[in-house]
């Protein structure tokens, strides 16, 4: 099979690369060409599989298990794209095909120093190396053919005009309840071999996506997930190369640009995951603390982290200086990467498929121990190499500034984002020992946190490389509190608080905004590139400002409709008008007719039976609007529903679940600075002239 060999030829060659990498680490000459060929061939049988796999989906090759359990003819193409990656194996091999990629870029970036070279590729190339080994045809593979193993089909599946054949008919078996199946393997395609029947014309439709990921996002935020999980493995392949040539300070320059472009990948990706949500999931939330969703904000949160403290490292070295936090920087560059894998294991060993919605089943035990052996792999390669180097880099550190600097600043706000990381993988670990944390486990334990971040975040900005005048300090500070504190006021008199823990939240998330804007009118008279930092931290404030206002100050009623009748909850008036097929599907919109004393909107909630798995499937309908969204979740429909005798309607009740969330758009504002933030840094770290003490 052409996929196998392209993804066993993918592997092999990838092997030989890390040894002629390590050949020329070692210092051998003429082993540096080998190793870039080895590469770019290790590349070529990447995409070579991707592009069979994805030509199998487009022309509806159902006799490959993975094309058969996640395309359909019903898809549309966006979709079936994304069916490539709806699976473990395709998410894999999409994972592989970008780290390939992406090497590629970092040989032509390196290529003059073929020492760095060959320590950084040596790692880089091992990580892919894993990546194959896990699609490898000795495991579960995209390629995979539906008749390898036994197993039972719903006759749907089949053309039916075969199916009366005698030959046939004996594959036919019907469970308790009298349901038919077709028994499918080596048996049957043998059969069907011996009466010329082609596979295609016996085969003839697929089980399609599950319709919750049957949403223009599909299409993007995993794409760009996978992305940003590749992109992790850069810094972490930049420290063991820093580790394994004893060069603790030219690293930076080079990890750090691509650090920012992968947390601005990574942070976009997961803020689409929240969008998602909010349209599709009903709850009417963007971030339900799910196992899986957690996974993937931790390594962020780390590298966030790493961000800040490569940013210090950089400074301090500047002009000859020593450079600090250097073992840090290496511990958190490995952490972040390391933290990526432990999100696939979570993700993808099972492990989680009674704890998370989002979780794949178990793929086994040999992929199970396969996954774990990454985790250690890297883990043990990291934290030993710092080990074995300790005593070089405790001699290397040193402290140049005085406690109240902007070094000290950004330290002690990166601690509080690594305390937010444990906090949460604490609590998304917790169903690997037999138990599940509540919702209210995250929100309390970081509530805290986010206030102190904020302030750090807001007095970071107003102390100074190095050190810091006292005078100036608290002059700056009391400008900015004064002004918070007055725009604090009048969001808390207009929200109606009353909690003093919301009234100091929504004055440390205003102090932020406050001294982060005047930075940046500042920094807009020498170079706009330096507002990366700002914009982001402005849309922190704004995001957490959102979250405390739309968590905490929105409302929610489940109401029960009947046709044509009028229900006042909310301060709005609602009314069920009727409900519509969609046209060219089996969906059902639900229309709701919405008064205000300002305007008349109307929602459309869908409700649906899946024919993915026979269950009622629920969309719900979101009207946005300046400081609060009209949130319809659909609960049920009754064509005689009870209460509604004698009240002159036709009996149809329907059941929704009704909210008004506020300030959605403070949270969704704050996503797009904080993500414009992390763009505009990473662009500027491309750009050598600028100092980045600015």
């Amino acid at each position: 099979m052409i996929g196998n060999l392209f993804i066993t030829a993918s592997l092999i060659t990838g092997i030989f690369t890390v040894i002629m990498y390590y050949y020329t680490f070692k210092g051998y000459t003429n082993t540096l060409v080998l190793a870039r060929r080895g590469y770019y061939a290790m590349t070529l049988f990447a995409a070579g599989a991707s592009a069979v796999l994805l030509y199998f989906i487009l022309t509806h090759q159902y006799q490959y298990n993975y094309v058969f359990e996640y395309s359909s003819n019903e898809l549309s193409f966006g979709l079936l794209l994304s069916s490539f990656f709806a699976g473990q194996e395709g998410s894999f091999l999409l994972w592989l095909l970008f780290s390939a990629i992406l090497g590629l870029f970092l040989i032509r970036n390196l290529s003059g120093d073929s020492a760095r070279e060959s320590s950084f590729m040596m790692v880089y190339t091992l990580i892919a190396v894993f990546l194959a080994v896990l699609i490898s045809p000795f495991l579960k593979n995209p390629f995979t053919s539906i008749w390898a193993d036994p197993n039972y089909m719903q006759l749907k599946y089949f053309n039916s005009s075969y199916l009366g054949m005698p030959d046939l008919r004996r594959f036919i078996m019907a469970d308790n309840t009298g349901q038919q199946f077709l028994q499918t393997g080596p048996q049957l395609q043998a059969v069907l071999a011996s009466l010329n029947i082609p596979i295609d014309k016996f085969l003839t439709a697929g089980k399609g996506l599950n319709p919750l990921l049957q949403n223009f996002w599909m299409q993007i935020h995993p794409p760009l997930l996978f992305v940003g999980f590749a992109m992790t493995a850069i810094p972490y392949s930049f420290a063991m190369s820093a580790i394994f040539r004893r060069d603790y300070k030219t690293w930076v320059s080079k990890s750090l640009p691509w650090l920012s472009v992968s947390m601005s990948v990574l942070g976009l990706a997961i803020m689409i995951g929240g969008y998602w949500a909010y349209g599709v999931l009903g709850w009417g939330g963007f971030w339900g603390w799910d196992p899986v969703e957690n996974s993937s904000l931790v390594p962020w949160i780390i590298g966030i982290a790493l961000l800040h403290t490569l940013i210090i490292q950089k400074n301090t070295q500047l002009k000859g200086g020593k450079g600090k936090y250097i073992r840090t920087n290496l511990v958190l560059s490995i952490m972040t990467f390391v933290f990526v894998i432990y999100s696939t294991f979570l993700t993808r060993s099972g492990i989680l498929s009674e704890a998370s919605v989002h979780s794949f089943v178990a793929p086994g035990m040999t992929t199970y121990l396969l996954l774990l052996g990454f985790i250690l792999t890297f883990t043990i390669l990291g934290v030993g190499g710092v080990a074995a180097r300790w005593k070089d880099l405790k001699s290397l550190s040193g402290s140049e500034e005085k406690f109240l600097s902007r070094e000290t600043g950004l330290f002690y706000g990166s601690a509080l984002m690594l305390g937010s990381a444990l906090i949460i993988i604490l609590g998304t670990s917790s169903p690997i020992f037999g138990s599940s944390v509540d919702i209210s486990y995250y929100t309390t334990m970081n509530f805290p946190l986010a206030i102190f971040m904020m302030f750090m975040i807001a007095f970071t900005l107003i102390l100074r490389w190095r050190s810091t005048d006292k005078k100036e300090l608290i002059r700056l500070t009391v400008i900015h509190l004064v002004i918070a504190g007055a725009a604090a006021a009048v969001i808390a008199f207009a929200a109606g608080m009353s909690s003093i823990y919301f009234i100091i939240f929504t004055l440390t998330a205003c102090f932020v905004i406050s001294t982060n804007i005047s930075t940046i009118l500042k920094s807009l008279k020498i170079n706009y590139l330096i507002t990366g930092g700002q914009i982001a931290h402005i849309g922190v404030g704004i995001f957490l400002l959102g979250v405390l206002l739309s968590g905490n100050f929105s409302e929610s009623e489940q109401l029960t409709l009947p046709k044509g009748k009028e229900v006042k909850a909310l301060n709005h008036t609602f009314v069920f008008t009727g409900y519509n097929r969609i046209t060219g599907s089996d969906k059902y919109s639900f229309d709701v007719q919405i008064k205000s004393k300002t305007r008349t909107v109307k929602a459309s909630p869908v409700m649906f039976i899946s024919g993915f798995n026979n269950s009622l499937m629920r969309e719900p309908d979101i009207l946005p609007g300046w400081g609060k969204d009209i949130y319809i979740s659909p609960v049920g429909y009754d064509e005689n529903g009870v209460g509604s005798a004698g009240q002159g309607n036709s009996g149809e009740v329907l059941t929704v679940e009704a909210s008004i969330k506020r300030n959605m758009d403070l949270v969704w504002s704050g996503v797009i600075l904080i993500t414009a933030g992390l763009i505009v840094a990473a662009f500027r770290r491309r750009r050598e002239n600028l100092s980045v003490q600015l």
